[in-house]
C-alpha cells in the first residue's frame, strides 16, 4: 500500500471554484471551514510584541513551550477540574492536525488496525495511510455518533486505536458523557488507545462539550487534541496542543523531535493570551454559528435532510435519493455556491454535503436559494 494519499475530491471542487471565479461569477464559498469571524485582540497584541523581542527568534525547544503548556493545562483544569502535568502530560503542536498524524505514527506499527467513524474529517484517512494502517469504518447512528455496538468482537480484539471527534466535523454531532464513558470502557476492555480530536470544544450551542480525558482512569489510554483554530479564530497561526497519557505524549514528543522545533515562540505567546480569553467571548462566537445554523436549516427545510444543528460551524445534509454529491457540488459551483461533497469525508459520506457556516447569514440565505433552485 502506498503511503501517499490519493488526490481528494476537494481538489476537484477547488479547480471548479477557480474556473468559476475566472468567469467573473461571484462565489459564495461554503466548502472550507475557514471562519470569517475576527480573533480576540489580546492574542494578536501578544504576537505583535513578540515580534519586537529578539529572544523569540531562535529555535524553540521544550523549555520554550512550557509557559504555553502551563496555560493549556490551567485552561483544561478550569474547564474540567482535572489537573495535568504540563511537562509530561501536555505537548505543543503545529496545529492539532499535525499532532494527530504524528501520534498515529508514534502509537502504531504498519498494518495495525485503526477504528474510526465511516464519516470523519478527511485528514484522518490520509494520516492512516501515511502510517500504513488498516482501517475499520464504524457505521453512524441516526444521531450522527459512531455506533460502537456495531464493531465486531474480532475487530475490537485486533484493533490498536479508536479515533473519535465530538463535537464532530462534518456532522455537528455532539457526544454526551455516557457515550464517552462507553468509548473509554471499550478502550480499557480491549487495550485500545482512545484518541479524541476536540477542536470544536467551544462551538457547542448549549451546555458544555464533554472530554473523555476528564473521566476516571482516562489518563492511562486517552490522548485529546485541542486547537486554537476554531475556538479563537486563529486557524492560520497553526497552534494546538495534546493532553493525556504520559506514555503516549512521550512517544509523540520523540516522533516530533526528529521533525520540528515547535512553533515560533511568538505564536506560543499568542496561544497563552488566547487561552486566557474570557468564556463569554467564545460563547459569543458559538452563538453566531448557532444563529447561522438555525437560519440556514430553516431555509433548506425540505430540500436537504439535515441533522439538527447542535454544534460546530457546519451543517451536514443528505441530498435527495439518486443525486451524486460530487456531481451536485460541481454543478452548484457553476451557479456560484461551493459546498464540500460528502464522499470526501469517508465511505459513509456519499450522497451528503457539508455546508460551512463561514459567511454572514444574509449570504447563507442567498446560497440556500441557489441550492434549492439547483435541486
Amino acid at each position: 500500500m502506498s503511503r501517499v494519499p490519493e488526490p481528494s475530491v476537494f481538489l476537484v471542487v477547488d479547480e471548479a471554484k477557480q474556473r468559476t471565479r475566472e468567469r467573473g461569477v461571484e462565489l459564495i464559498d461554503l466548502s472550507i471551514g475557514s471562519t470569517d469571524l475576527p480573533p480576540p485582540e489580546a492574542p494578536l497584541m501578544a504576537l505583535r510584541e513578540a515580534l519586537s523581542d529578539p529572544r523569540t527568534y531562535g529555535y524553540c525547544l521544550k523549555s520554550c513551550t512550557l509557559p504555553f503548556l502551563e496555560a493549556a493545562t490551567t485552561w483544561y483544569q478550569g474547564r474540567y477540574g482535572v489537573p495535568l502535568d504540563p511537562r509530561r502530560e501536555a505537548l505543543a503542536l503545529i496545529g492539532s492536525q499535525e499532532g494527530l498524524a504524528h501520534l498515529l505514527l508514534a502509537l502504531t506499527e504498519p498494518e495495525d488496525l485503526l477504528l474510526l467513524p465511516e464519516v470523519a474529517y478527511p485528514s484522518y484517512f490520509g494520516a492512516a495511510r501515511v502510517a500504513s494502517l488498516r482501517t475499520h469504518s464504524i457505521p453512524l447512528r441516526p444521531d450522527g455518533l459512531a455506533d460502537l455496538k456495531r464493531v465486531p468482537e474480532a475487530v475490537l480484539r485486533e484493533a490498536k486505536v479508536l479515533l473519535l471527534n465530538y463535537p464532530n466535523n462534518p456532522t455537528g454531532a455532539v457526544a454526551d458523557w455516557g457515550y464517552l464513558e462507553e468509548a473509554l470502557a471499550l478502550a480499557k476492555r480491549y487495550g485500545l488507545w482512545l484518541i479524541h480530536d476536540n477542536p470544536y470544544v467551544d462551538q457547542v450551542y448549549e451546555g458544555e462539550a464533554p472530554s473523555p480525558l476528564a473521566l476516571p482512569g482516562a489518563k492511562e489510554r486517552v490522548v485529546e487534541f485541542f486547537s486554537l483554530s476554531k475556538s479563537y479564530n486563529l486557524a492560520g497561526f497553526r497552534l494546538g496542543f495534546a493532553l493525556g497519557s504520559e506514555e503516549a505524549i512521550g512517544r509523540l514528543e520523540r516522533v516530533k523531535g526528529v521533525i520540528d522545533f515547535n512553533p515560533y515562540a511568538g505564536i506560543l505567546r499568542l496561544g497563552v493570551a488566547a487561552l486566557q480569553t474570557p468564556r463569554e467571548v467564545t460563547r459569543g462566537y458559538a452563538q453566531v454559528y448557532r444563529e447561522r445554523a438555525l437560519g440556514m436549516a430553516r431555509a433548506l427545510e425540505g430540500a436537504l435532510a439535515l441533522l439538527p444543528p447542535r454544534a460546530t460551524m457546519y451543517l451536514w445534509g443528505r441530498l435527495p435519493q439518486g443525486v451524486d454529491d460530487l456531481d451536485f457540488a460541481l454543478r452548484l459551483v457553476e451557479r456560484g455556491v461551493a459546498l464540500a461533497p460528502g464522499q470526501g469525508f469517508g465511505p459513509g459520506g456519499r450522497g451528503f454535503v457539508r455546508i460551512a457556516l463561514v459567511r454572514p447569514l444574509e449570504d447563507l440565505l442567498r446560497a440556500a436559494r441557489i441550492i434549492r433552485e439547483a435541486l
